[in-house]
């Protein structure tokens, strides 16, 4: 893996990330929280100024912000016609969307076991509750004949990721599975946290305009807490029975009666709550304009990643560890996996506290180490990573 290929853009990125100190920090939790560029306390700077100037009449500027975010991920998706909700996480989308259907009538959701914990956790507390729940092999080939044999007259939704926030394996059977779902009429969901600017997708060529996605700018958009949406086609009709008033912002000064169905707006906000933190979306438009200046395209961007990931699974591979002690999650070829390497053992959670006393962030779940890169990284803090993981490796090894 060529250093010069990682390093020309780490080196051209790293400066403008002084205030979280890339340099000279090992930052390897780019999988679930990136470093922001500095521009982005410009955003929040201008967030207060405004509020300030301007009061209530602040609104009219965030939703401008907002809608800079939608022409970002429209633009990354290959999506024009495509609606963005905002939401502060992708849980309160979740629900939101979930209560769009009758699963008194429909009971049944077929979902995978390598889902994300904010799925996972709402659709097994639902299954107390009544739900159907089936859940179909994450890593199978077989995955699309799972759910083909799992759908029935009773199936609500289909509902999974894109890429696995375990194992960084990409989902290459989207399609076939969107195409499954549009021959039974039923809704398709997919979370794709950990796609969005890593695993480039253009909505229109892989045919999922009528399908849903789960976005959040949490990780690799680097836009931080509060930017999340819900993607969902144009002649979208869903009704959710959790509704906030901002679903129906542009109908409120429209006379109230009890006996007309609840309104939706006709735009993005149909699966909206209520009133929101904008001071968000002032930071994340700041760092949309600072990825186009740097012309972060998503490309550019899947190409710095494949090369990270590769150079740490390569340099993991030569130390020859244990496997009875940790081993890769998965030997499969570079280009189906995401953003991060995957490590499985089972002192993850032990390594991870030793490797953050080294001074190397990652984190753990369970008996997955997660490590992930950022384009700011270059190949010596790979390097240094690697190093101080083997140093732990033999600290606890039998």
């Amino acid at each position: 893996m060529s250093s010069e290929s990682i390093d020309s853009l780490a080196e051209q990125l790293a400066p403008h990330y002084r205030k979280f100190d890339v340099e000279n920090r090992l930052l390897f939790t780019g999988h679930s929280h990136q470093a922001w560029p500095d521009v982005a306390l410009e955003g929040l700077e201008e967030s207060f100024d405004l509020a300030a100037r301007e009061v209530d009449k602040k609104w009219d500027t965030a939703f401008e912000k907002a809608e800079k975010l939608r022409e970002y991920l429209r633009e990354y998706y290959d999506d024009p016609d495509g609606r963005y909700c905002l939401g502060e996480n992708t849980h309160q989308l979740l629900v939101s969307w979930l209560s769009s259907f009758n699963l008194r009538e429909k009971n049944k959701v077929i979902t995978t076991d390598g889902e994300f914990h904010s799925l996972f956790r709402q659709l097994h507390r639902l299954e107390e509750e009544g739900l159907e729940l089936v859940m179909v092999e994450a890593a199978s080939d077989q995955i699309v004949e799972q759910i083909k044999e799992s759908i029935d007259d009773n199936t609500a939704a289909i509902m999974l990721s894109r890429v696995y926030f375990r194992s960084a394996l990409i989902n290459e059977h989207i399609p076939d599975i969107a195409k499954l779902a549009r021959n039974h009429r039923i809704p398709f969901l997919i979370d794709d946290y950990h796609g969005t600017n890593v695993v480039p997708l253009s909505i229109r060529e892989a045919g999922l305009d009528d399908c849903y996605l789960l976005i959040g700018g949490y990780k690799y958009l680097q836009w931080g807490e509060g930017n999340c949406f819900l993607r969902f086609p144009d002649n979208c009709k869903l009704r959710p029975a959790v509704t906030g008033w901002f679903a129906s912002f542009n109908t409120l000064d429209n006379p109230r009666t009890e006996k007309e169905p609840v309104a939706y707006d006709e735009g993005d906000q149909r699966f909206a709550s209520g009133t929101y933190d904008s001071v968000s979306q002032f930071r994340a438009v700041r760092v949309v304009d600072f990825f186009r200046k740097q012309e972060l395209t998503p490309q550019r961007l899947a190409t710095q990643y494949r090369r990270q990931v590769g150079l740490m699974r390569e340099l993991f591979v030569q130390q020859q560890f244990d496997k009875k002690v940790i081993g890769l999650h998965s030997g499969a070829p570079l280009h189906r996996i995401g953003g991060f390497l995957s490590l499985r053992s089972e002192s993850a959670r032990e390594v991870q506290k030793r490797l953050l006393e080294k001074g190397v962030w990652t984190d753990a779940r369970g008996e997955i180490l997660r490590m992930g890169p950022a384009p700011y990284i270059t190949t010596r803090q790979i390097e240094q990573a690697m190093e101080r993981l083997s140093e732990v490796v033999r600290e606890i090894s039998p």
